[in-house]
């Protein structure tokens, strides 16, 4: 406050009461951490980009003016992404979240240019100094799925709408089918790509494709409900994914497995704002409640019901392993010996169908 300094003290006496003025102002606020996200779909009220979106909101809900989120959505895998990723680091997002497989050479690259922001990718398998990458054990999900699948098919004949055939999609149709024939060795399971995370068409017409094909129990890994939708319509059953997609097709659906990112992303701005970085890749399933289940169905079978309850549970506890052996791929040669795990790499990497899926991958 220059006008407390009258020019007719001394110096000393001039710069003192500067000081003294000075000090008595109020601290300014610490400037909030800036966190930006990038989606590869819309932000609807269902599946993958809504799941990774109430993650967001639950930040800003927790932290407060501590956080000031940001987020671009639909944003193409590849040159775009690039594009958009470098914009949310110029503009000052210190913290920015790329939750697509396909974000993850974008990701690095414009990591190299920003050694001072931490980026987290989802479901990549490439790390930098200032990147890291997280996943939800997903497959957790999909064996309970294949359970309640095993119990409650007549024809022993499962559908499996997929998007892409990469590793976290293939492990996911492998659990499934792991978990049917856990408790009905007749089950088979049949494969529909689509090529896309979000079609809403392409995804309707693959699921009438595999009901053609006398699949009554359909599974997902794409980011819409239009799998649920048209189980609703044709009269057979469902899981939702992702998210909880019950009132898509309140009939059909059996349960959904639904991820619960605010648990990873509250953690998270909780270690960069105590000024820690933890550099070590994320995993998490059911055991962290990263991963869930939603409310059965309540049609079906009380002892059905119980199972499910049972085999959640043990999933909790840390003491089921859905990739326990034995497990044999399509060509019937042992993958995993009895009494063996598969290997947390091989886990991350798979690329062949177990016994039970009668479906090829395309090259």
């Amino acid at each position: 406050m220059l006008s407390n300094c009258s020019a007719g003290n001394i110096v000393f006496a001039l710069a003192l009461t500067c000081i003294v003025s000075f000090s008595s102002l109020p601290a300014q606020a610490a400037e909030p951490l800036k966190a930006g996200f990038i989606y590869v779909g819309p932000v609807r009220d269902a599946g993958w980009t809504h799941a990774h979106n109430q993650g967001r909101l639950a930040l800003e809900k927790k932290f407060g003016n501590q956080v000031e989120t940001t987020y671009v959505e639909n944003v193409p895998e590849g040159a775009d992404a690039e594009r958009v990723i470098r914009k949310l680091a110029a503009n000052g997002n210190k913290l920015i979240f790329t939750t697509s497989f396909g974000f993850m050479n974008p990701t690095l690259k414009v990591a190299r240019q920003y050694p001072d922001t931490y980026f987290y990718h989802a479901t990549g398998y490439k790390t930098a100094p200032n990147v890291n990458i997280y996943e939800g054990r997903t497959y957790e999900g999909a064996y309970l799925n294949g359970i309640l699948a095993g119990k409650m098919t007549k024809s022993n004949i499962l559908g499996f709408v997929g998007s892409y055939p990469v590793p976290e999609v293939i492990r996911n149709i492998n659990a499934f089918t792991l978990g049917a024939r856990s408790i009905n060795p007749k089950v088979v399971t049949r494969v529909v790509w689509i090529n896309s995370w979000f079609d809403p068409g392409r995804e309707k017409q693959a699921a009438e494709t595999l009901i053609a094909q006398n699949a009554d129990v359909l599974a997902q890994n794409t980011d819409s409900p239009a799998v649920v939708k048209t189980a609703e319509e044709k009269g057979v059953y469902a899981f939702g994914w992702d998210s909880d997609m019950r009132h898509f097709g309140p009939n059909a659906h059996l349960t959904a497995t639904v991820l619960n990112w605010h648990v990873f992303y509250i953690h998270t701005v909780q270690q960069i704002l105590s000024g820690k970085w933890d550099n070590e890749p994320v995993f998490w399933g059911f055991s962290e409640g990263l991963v869930a289940a939603t409310p059965l169905n309540p049609t079906i079978p009380e002892s059905v019901a119980l199972l499910f309850g049972e085999k959640e549970q043990a999933l909790i506890d840390g003491n089921l392993q859905p990739f326990a052996g034995p497990i044999k791929d399509q060509k019937g040669e042992i993958r995993v010996k009895e009494g063996e795990i598969m290997p947390h790499n091989e886990v991350k990497s798979i690329d062949w169908y177990v016994e039970g899926v009668k479906s090829t991958l395309p090259h």
